[in-house]
């Protein structure tokens, strides 16, 4: 048995880019940005993105450059060849698209809330008070 799901949460770094397959199927590429953490130091990732047919019209329609979006879809490892060498790429390649928020607006301080548990946050309750 295997399972490949992505998960991504983050801003697209540029307008997603519309195109067709010869047979006519459209597909929309776009970025995602989804930041993260080591340490003090925040970094970035940058995840090519493919959707396909209906998936890839509601992301050209709703979504543009600075766009939070949540994508799901699995993750492609692709061998080619180019100049007589064996390259590689991966994607995603998108199931579905969610909003997640508004675009960035650069004039408002950004916010970020610590959420990590500390030992004393959490509460014990004994087993006989839950109903079920």
């Amino acid at each position: 048995m295997s399972y490949n799901k992505v998960i991504l949460m983050g801003r697209l770094t540029a307008d997603p880019k519309m195109g067709a397959t010869s047979d006519g199927t459209e597909y929309c590429t776009f970025t995602v940005a989804c930041d993260r953490k080591f340490g003090k130091e925040k970094k970035a990732d940058f995840i090519s993105c493919t959707a396909w047919r209906q998936t890839a019209a509601f992301v050209s329609k709703y979504f543009n450059k600075g766009s939070m979006i949540h994508v799901e879809g699995s993750w492609q490892h692709e061998k080619y060849e180019k100049d007589g060498e064996n390259r590689y790429s991966d994607k995603c390649n998108v199931d579905s698209v969610d909003f997640c928020g508004g675009k960035k607006d650069d004039s408002a301080p950004v916010q970020s809330v610590d959420i990590s548990a500390d030992e004393g946050s959490f509460q014990e309750i004994d087993d006989s008070e839950l109903p079920f």
